[in-house]
């Protein structure tokens, strides 16, 4: 599974592990990613979006319609 966010668009962030005697090492910060399946109304159907932590909280706030709308918005097909 990608690790992005279709709603924020969250990708890893890439940083360094500095161990006790500061040798450093590359790693990679990833989004909390889940899929999640939400009933669409409008459309009389189910959609499934990848999602953050922060978006789905942002789902229940807005609502699937004015979500599915803003990742229309950024070209993703839903």
């Amino acid at each position: 599974m990608s690790a992005h966010c279709q709603l924020t668009g969250a990708r890893p962030g890439f940083g360094n592990t500095v161990s006790h005697s500061h040798r450093r090492t590359s790693r990679r910060f990833d989004p909390n990613i889940q899929r999640k399946r939400y009933w669409l109304v409008s459309e009389g159907r189910h959609v499934r979006l990848t999602l953050s932590a922060r978006a789905i909280k942002t789902v229940d706030a807005i609502g699937v319609e004015a979500a599915v709308a803003r990742i229309r918005a950024r070209g993703e097909k839903v």
